[in-house]
């Protein structure tokens, strides 16, 4: 007999909805670490890291509406889905989804 193993959905605490202004970002220590973005009080969540590099995109990172600049060489990305916008990045990033339950925002993971 087989057996099927129950995937398991566990949400992460990323931050209060009022510690994270929009246009900005927090980063949430997970393994990998994930980015969570404020945009115009929609949250989104990607992977943290830049796929080109090594780059905190939540830290190093410039958001311009849904889109976020990677500090060290400029790849773009669109945080609602992880697509490459410009290189030196050719991988889209991983995205997670979120949710604000009494004010704080939580990522799935």
């Amino acid at each position: 007999m087989n057996s099927v193993e129950e995937e398991t959905v566990s949400w992460k605490r990323a931050c209060a909805v009022d510690e994270v202004a929009p246009g900005e970002a927090t980063r949430v220590d997970h393994s990998p670490p994930i980015a969570v973005f404020n945009v115009d009080g929609e949250w989104l969540a990607t992977a943290d890291h830049c796929s080109h590099d090594e780059s905190s995109l939540a830290e190093d990172g410039y958001l311009d509406g849904d889109v976020v600049e990677c500090a060290w060489h400029f790849a773009k990305f669109c945080v609602r889905n992880g697509k490459v916008l410009s290189p030196p990045a050719r991988e889209p990033l991983a995205t997670y989804a979120t949710r604000v339950d009494d004010g704080v925002v939580y990522v799935e993971v």
